[in-house]
């Protein structure tokens, strides 16, 4: 399943930062980055929860925000793109 990671972590004090650092590394691991606090994911349904929990763990309930999308499929129908950034077809192939 396809699904978008948004988050808005207070940085007023160090240990916001830390947790700003910790949070956008635990969305790099399972997806892209699409803008600064914006990730799309490609999942199953096993390490959606595990992301979910493990960013839940990170985040500070009073000041931060934490929201996630899933995208029914198909998502060619429901995932408009403009500009420059194009996103990875995950399910094609992959050159490197």
């Amino acid at each position: 399943m396809l699904i978008i990671v948004t988050y808005d972590v207070s940085t007023e004090t160090a240990a916001g930062r830390k947790r700003l650092r910790r949070v956008a590394k635990a969305c790099e691991r399972v997806g892209q980055r699409v803008q600064k606090s914006v990730f799309e994911c490609q999942v199953d349904a096993m390490r959606y929860e595990a992301l979910e929990r493990e960013l839940l763990a990170e985040i500070n309930l009073e000041e931060d925000n934490l929201r996630f999308y899933r995208i029914t499929e198909p998502t060619d129908m429901r995932v408009k793109q403009y500009g420059v950034f194009r996103s990875t077809d995950f399910s094609g192939p992959l050159v490197v």
